[in-house]
């Protein structure tokens, strides 16, 4: 559902294009590390996924889960909830190890969170 919403929504307020090297192909599971430096990034990164023929499980901060309709569509598709400074953060990664037993792609976004902007350009890399 999130990864159909989000091909609905992008061409709504901008154009995608997706270009691959010839014969590129996801492979049947594997983990997709993207940026997060805006929030636009997941629909877009759902968006272009989807029309790859991916609809990975998203590994994203918990506190998602609690908001209203989007908490449950997360829950409903599996999504991996993820609990940072908690002892129960090492149990998302144990939902990932499942989901890509499964065949599944795992999205995560590496940063774990959009990183502190005072304007609208691209983040530096961090230490």
């Amino acid at each position: 559902m999130l990864s159909r919403l989000a091909a609905q929504l992008v061409p709504v307020v901008g154009r995608l294009t997706l270009t691959t090297d010839d014969g590129a192909d996801l492979p049947p599971a594997g983990i997709i590390a993207v940026n997060h430096t805006s929030l636009a990034d997941p629909a877009i990164v759902l968006a272009a996924l989807l029309r790859l023929g991916a609809r990975p499980v998203v590994m994203a901060t918990a506190g998602l889960w609690s908001v209203p309709l989007l908490g449950r569509a997360l829950a409903r598709e599996g999504h991996v909830p993820v609990y940072r400074g908690d002892p129960r953060a090492a149990r998302s990664v144990d939902l990932a190890r499942e989901a890509l037993e499964r065949g599944r792609h795992i999205l995560i976004y590496a940063e774990g969170g959009l990183p502190p902007r005072t304007d609208a350009a691209e983040a530096a890399p961090g230490p």
